[in-house]
């Protein structure tokens, strides 16, 4: 098995020796999008993923050995995009604490679809790093960065990660980034009413006029550990109602199908912002996306309480015909819609699961 920092060049024929299959589930939904994980560990503790009363000194983290090897991810997203599969984005945790991550992203950027096409290879961050590692990333093949922002207030973002990180040092990370050219640059604000709602309207006014895109998403019932609370949502409706009366905005089409934000435009031209409705507005039916836990199992919900263990036929000598046939059954017998489902008045449907948590298998 090859190490993290092996340069091994990646098999670019194999990805032509499987058809194109054209996977879709029970409600007839593409897989097109594949999110991995490449590891649980995070350098936050941001209290709606991580906190650190259950993340503590004394948590026990995945052993190395556990985790899928770059040769491993490269295989299962070479087979992924002869299913369908034409975005990866890497996830942990926090990706860039992953040992040699540029090495993987170069594997990743040199596969190609059936058609000869090449995929997009994105990432998540919550920034830290960036400021060092953007250019690295650039060079290695990432096309683009989202990065997680929750305050512009340096006392609040501190307190919502809860490790003293300061946000200046984000900022610093996103500007590296944009001068890398990994863009568009998209950037997530989570909001939790009482903790930063008050910063929804300050957050908008600094990346207005931008070449970012700011983009706020409803704190999720993700896991068990982050106190979820549905009197702690801020709805999508009321954060464009709240922006809206400041600066007038008009609502404008997705862009790709399946797209999970709902995206306006401010109508003096001063760039766009984005809701991720996941709890008041599901998009469980247009839903595309694929997830690859840290040590190898298949996820095809957020929501998820179990997985498919894909490393165990990666590490049990499978061939590639079998590997992709096992993907191809998971996917098509694929019927969830947690978020459809939901409901306010049927609290055991949330407290009845020991749902995988945010951390585990990234957003």
């Amino acid at each position: 098995m090859s190490t993290d920092a092996d340069r091994v060049e990646p098999q670019r024929s194999k990805a032509r020796q499987l058809p194109s299959l054209g996977l879709v589930d029970r409600f007839d939904r593409p897989m097109r999008d594949l999110r991995i994980s490449v590891t649980d560990r995070c350098n936050f503790r941001c209290v709606y993923c991580m906190p650190k009363k259950v993340f503590g000194r004394d948590y026990s983290f995945l052993d190395r050995n556990e985790l899928l090897s770059f040769e491993e991810i490269e295989r299962v997203a070479r087979i992924s995009a002869a299913h369908g599969v034409r975005k990866i984005r890497l996830t942990g945790g926090e990706p860039l604490l992953r040992r040699g991550i540029e090495g993987l992203i170069e594997r990743l950027a040199a596969l190609r679809t059936p058609e000869g096409e090449r995929l997009e290879i994105a990432l998540t961050t919550n920034g830290s790093a960036l400021a060092v590692k953007a250019a690295a990333l650039k060079a290695a093949g990432l096309d683009r960065v989202t990065v997680s922002i929750d305050s512009l207030d340096d006392e609040l973002f501190q307190s919502i990660n809860d490790v003293r990180f300061p946000v200046s040092r984000v900022l610093d990370g996103i500007d590296a980034a944009h001068q890398a050219g990994l863009g568009p640059i998209k950037l997530n604000m989570v909001v939790k009413r009482g903790v930063n709602d008050g910063e929804i309207l300050d957050m908008a006014a600094h990346f207005k006029d931008t070449p970012f895109t700011l983009r706020f998403i409803e704190f999720m019932d993700v896991g068990t550990t982050n106190g979820w609370s549905l009197d702690e949502v801020v709805p999508s409706s009321e954060i464009i109602e709240r922006i809206g009366a400041v600066f007038p905005l008009e609502q404008i089409a997705p862009v790709v199908p399946g797209e999970v934000a709902k995206r306006w435009r401010y109508r003096d031209g001063g760039g766009e912002v984005g809701v991720i409705s996941s709890v008041t507005n599901a998009f469980c039916g247009t839903c595309n996306r694929a997830r690859i836990s840290t040590e190898g199992k298949l996820f095809t919900c957020l929501f998820a309480d179990e997985g498919h263990d894909l490393r165990a036929l990666l590490r049990g000598g499978a061939d590639d015909a079998e590997l992709a046939s096992a993907m191809a059954s998971i996917w098509g017998a694929r019927d969830d819609r947690y978020s459809e489902i939901r409901s306010e008045l049927t609290p055991g449907l949330r407290q009845a699961r020991n749902r995988i948590e945010m951390s585990y298998i990234g957003g």
